[in-house]
Formats: C-alpha cells, structure tokens, sequence
C-alpha cells in the first residue's frame, strides 16, 4: 500500500513539474517576443499617455478645475492608466496568438501533452506581465505632471491583474476567430476604444444625468476604472466590492470559452 501511494505521489509531482515547466516556457516565450521589440511595444504608450497628461491634465484640466474633490490631473491618471493596462494586455496576445495560428505553430501545443488550461495561462500571463510593465511606466511618466497618491495598494494590485488577465484573455479569443491580420484590430476600434473613452476615464458619473448614469453603468470599463481609482483615491462612482466581483466573474466566464474554443480545436482546426 505505501509502495503504491508513494508511487501515485511521484506521479502527481512528476505531472505538476511536467505543467510547470510548460507553462513557464510558454510564459518566458510570450514574455521575450515583446521586450524584444520594445522600441514598438514599450515606448509607444509611454508617449501617448504623456500626450494626454499635457493635453488634458495640463492644458484642459487647468480649465476644468477640481472632480470628485481632486484636480483634474490627479484624477484622470488612474484612468489613463487603466486605459494603457487594457489596449496593451489585449493586443499583446491576440497579435502572439493570432501569429502562432497563422504560422501554424499553435497546432504544434496542441498535439503536445501540455493541458489547454496551461497553453491559456501561458498565453495570458504573457499579456498580463506586458500590461503591469506597461502600467508601471505609465505611472512612472505620470509622476513628472503630478504627485501619485496610493490609498489602497491591495485594490491597485488585485484589479490590474484581473484586468489584464481579462483583456487578455479576450484577445486570445478574438484571435481564435480572426482568419486574417485585420480581423486582431476590428475589436479593439469599433468595441475597446469607444467603452475605453466611455467607461468614466476623463469624467465622473455623477457629472451625468440620472438616466446615463444607468446605461454607463452597463460599461464594463466603468467598473475597472472606478475600482482602479478608487484604489489611487479612495473615491469611486460604483461599489468597488461589485468591480471586483465582476472582472472575477468575467474573467471566469471568458477562460472557460476560451478552453472550449481550444479544446475543440475552433477556429484552428480545418
């Protein structure tokens, strides 16, 4: 008896360090593809949200004056950098994924012994890890316009990484469909953006009339923004137990489509 407990106890530490190192080298491979070209996906939103603290903290925001009790700046930033969390963390799989699909590398997984949860967590942490660096440095640019004030840094940490895991996740999808390279970036125009611009980045609910606030309510985005915000400033327009409640829930209900996708072969197998 001990012979054979011992026995299926090999086997299951055999198993976990045979998914581990699956998973880690899918991870480093994603990770790698785009460091290496960082001139294209590292510095790129570094400039852009620099613009947009000129344009709207500096310029606009002397104008608007004070939101919810902060200047403007200190209060987009939050914001802006959501925003750069989510373009960054969807593009990065869906162009990795779609690449692979269309080299046909990706049937090369999923022939292999490496479990589709494990080819879905590599994929996704490879978005997550571009979208928290991403963030970091967004933050660090932020810190010559204004002075970054952390009320919850458990909040801070919890969303992005739900956040990002998310988006990532909905790109994997997204390039599970695409049959050409214009399909990647159909979503992220007619669907990212405009919940992106309308998910309270540059504005507070409560601005609204009652009636708007109800359907901007209906933006997912507005509930990743708010949370994140509410962990710079302590103040949000939505229950941030409800934010956080809603990207697990997300985040849940896409992995399981993107396992079925994977499993069965959608979209990849002819």
């Amino acid at each position: 008896m001990n012979s054979q407990a011992n026995t299926q106890s090999d086997e299951k530490i055999g198993w976990f360090k045979q998914n581990y190192v699956a998973l880690t080298t899918i991870w480093i491979k994603e990770c790698t593809r785009f460091l290496r070209i960082w001139i294209q996906t590292l510095v790129p939103p570094a400039i852009t949200m620099s613009l947009y603290f000129v344009i709207f903290g500096s310029l606009i925001g002397n104008r608007i004056g004070e939101m919810g009790g902060f200047s403007y700046m200190e209060f987009i930033v939050p914001g802006l950098i959501m925003m750069s969390v989510i373009t960054n963390s969807y593009a990065n799989v869906s162009s990795s994924f779609f690449s692979a699909k269309f080299q046909r590398n990706i049937e090369e997984l999923l022939v292999s012994p490496v479990p589709t949860s494990v080819i879905i967590l590599g994929f996704v942490g490879g978005g997550v890890a571009r979208a928290v660096l991403i963030g970091i440095i967004v933050t660090l640019v932020s810190l010559f316009f204004v002075d970054v004030q952390i009320h919850h840094i458990g909040i801070i940490i919890l969303t992005v990484l739900l956040t990002s895991s998310l988006f990532s996740t909905a790109g994997l999808i997204n390039a599970i469909f695409a049959k050409t390279f214009d399909d990647i970036s159909v979503v992220p125009t007619f669907v990212l953006t405009p919940l992106t611009y309308l998910g309270g980045v540059f504005y507070s609910l409560t601005l609204l009339p009652e009636f708007w606030q109800w359907v901007s309510k209906a933006n997912p985005v507005v509930y990743m923004v708010n949370g994140f915000r509410y962990g710079f400033l302590g103040v949000s327009d939505v229950d941030v137990t409800l934010s956080l409640a809603l990207l697990v829930g997300f985040n849940i209900v896409l992995f399981a489509v993107a396992y079925y996708l994977l499993k069965t072969g959608k979209g990849i197998r002819s």
